[in-house]
């Protein structure tokens, strides 16, 4: 299935991110910041396989320079929270051709980009590792027909009921400001998700490959399935070392509930329709035999037992026993969970069957809290511990008064700051003024972990149940086979549970008395000769 990762960021200066960083980061090329006169380079340049920069038709020529580019895209940015460009990274699905990934996301950014009046620079990477993936990088202005930067918005005074305007208590004009264009609309997030899945779908489709992305969650889409948590980079990079992270644990936890859950539904959904096949025979059985005594289950898997002691007619001694003692043990523990489920008939069955698919769906309903609570402990207290280690470095960078030396000790400690201020900005959200317990957000995180691991054992138990169903219908099935339910019926008709049987028991004991015939006629071909 093709991976559903779709990522869009704003590139702001207020976070002191750069554009024209963002775009040697995504082209392995050295290009040269004018806003901070610095060099900005990464090598990486192994895993990119293809670099290009689309320009709308009234864009100046000379804009197909990267370095010219983000330079002035930067220039005409005045303020220190200025948004630069936007960014998107994209999953290329691994089923399509290397070959057409350009294609892929040049006729992406033509239809839904370009076409609008944005300039799209893009790079598309790849290891070779099964994970290609695009980056984009997007301009934030509109230009006009002679390529030239155009505000990101304008002035527009407020009207009364009579088409005037409304002056204000200072002598001023009341006025608002509305974006020039319409690219930051909330609305597009969802068209620019949809047209990638489109987009790359029609490709698909094109090489007649049956998988298609969907970037739909699982909730929009109906599957009752919980999505892990996202990783990052640094425990990625523990995990692949064998380092255990609490991200990496739950991830396993939440997969593995997961699995559980589809073996569940798949072994639930098997034995449901060979219930209801049961059913329509059992039904068709009673109308033709109306006083006819149905076998319980119980009976069937004697007579299964029966079968199969019969079939090993011929076996030796040792083989006879060792044969029948397995098949004895096996029936009798499915009979011992029979009996303490009070499972004897079809409907019983069929009703334990609807029992143990609520009550697995009933557990997952109780582990899916425990493990959205679970992620927000660990993002809660990884931010504390970015706040607590972080704190020193901001009290001396809140000490320093001069403007050039903050400048310089920001710069120098531009991560650790980083890291501070996103977690006053959690805690503002999250916390909203409450203290926080370390020792108490770990507590509640182990025992949420601890009954999360109780209610997947109690998944693991129905799972096993369902097992013992599902030999159980083999064992009726070689009973009862639907072959022989054709065999034995009258023509037009099909038989009983009871003509099944001795038809079946009709046919071994013919084969058995055919094999030892064959002896005996072999010798009396020999003395006529």
């Amino acid at each position: 299935m093709p991976c559903p990762h779709f990522d869009v960021k704003i590139i702001q200066r207020s976070k002191r991110q750069s554009a024209v960083a963002s775009a040697a980061y995504q082209s392995g090329e050295r290009l040269f910041s004018e806003y901070d006169q610095k060099q900005k380079y990464y090598s990486h340049k192994s895993e990119i396989v293809h670099t290009e920069i689309m320009l709308p038709p009234h864009a100046p020529p000379e804009y197909a320079d990267r370095n010219t580019l983000w330079n002035a895209a930067e220039a005409i940015e005045k303020q220190w929270n200025s948004q630069l460009a936007r960014r998107f990274v994209l999953a290329i699905p691994r089923e399509l051709p290397r070959s057409q990934y350009a294609d892929l996301i040049r006729d992406y950014c033509r239809e839904f980009f370009v076409s609008k009046g944005m300039i799209a620079d893009y790079a598309i990477h790849d290891k070779g590792d099964g994970n290609p993936h695009a980056h984009i990088l997007l301009t934030m202005r509109a230009m006009d027909e002679t390529g030239k930067w155009l505000p990101k918005s304008r002035k527009v005074y407020d009207l009364d009921e009579n088409g005037e305007r409304i002056r204000l208590a200072s002598g001023r004009w009341k006025s608002h400001k509305e974006d020039t264009v319409d690219w930051n609309d909330q609305k597009y997030a969802e068209i620019w998700r949809q047209g990638w899945a489109d987009t790359a779908n029609r490709y698909l489709e094109a090489i007649g490959s049956p998988e298609r992305l969907d970037l739909r969650s699982y909730a929009r889409q109906g599957i009752d399935k919980i999505p892990t948590v996202h990783m990052g980079p640094a425990v990625s990079q523990l995990e692949k070392k064998g380092i255990q992270t609490n991200i990496g644990n739950l991830n396993r936890d939440i997969k593995a509930a997961n699995s559980l859950m589809q073996s569940i539904r798949q072994m639930v959904r098997s034995l449901k329709g060979w219930l209801s096949g049961l059913k329509e025979k059992k039904a068709a059985l009673l109308e033709a035999l109306e006083q006819a005594k149905e076998p319980t289950i119980p009976e069937l898997l004697s007579r299964y037992l029966d079968m199969r002691s019969e079939e090993r007619t011929g076996w030796t001694s040792k083989g006879k026993l060792k044969g029948t003692v397995g098949d004895f043990n096996k029936v009798m523990e499915a009979l011992d969970f029979l009996r303490q489920k009070e499972i004897s008939t079809v409907e019983s069955l069929d009703a334990y069957l609807d029992e143990a698919s609520a009550q697995a769906v009933s557990i997952r309903e109780e582990i899916r809290p425990m493990e959205k609570r679970v992620k927000e402990i660990d993002r809660l207290l990884f931010h504390i511990g970015n706040f607590e280690a972080n704190k020193p470095v901001h009290v001396k960078y809140a000490a320093i008064r001069w403007k050039k030396p903050k400048e310089k000790f920001a710069a120098d400690h531009k991560e650790e700051l980083d890291a501070y201020n996103a977690a006053l900005r959690y805690f503002k959200v999250h916390l909203d003024g409450a203290k926080y317990s370390t020792k108490k957000l770990a507590g509640e995180q182990a025992q949420l972990s601890e009954n999360i691991a109780s209610k997947t054992e109690a998944l693991t138990a129905v799972q096993e149940d369902v097992k013992i169903l599902r030999d159980v219908r083999h064992w009726l099935n070689q009973v009862l086979p639907s072959e022989q339910y054709r065999q034995t019926a009258e023509p037009g008709k099909k038989p009983s549970i009871q003509q099944a049987v001795k038809g079946r028991e009709q046919r071994i004991r013919e084969e058995q008395a055919e094999k030892r015939q064959t002896p005996r006629r072999q010798q009396k071909q020999d003395m006529e000769l």
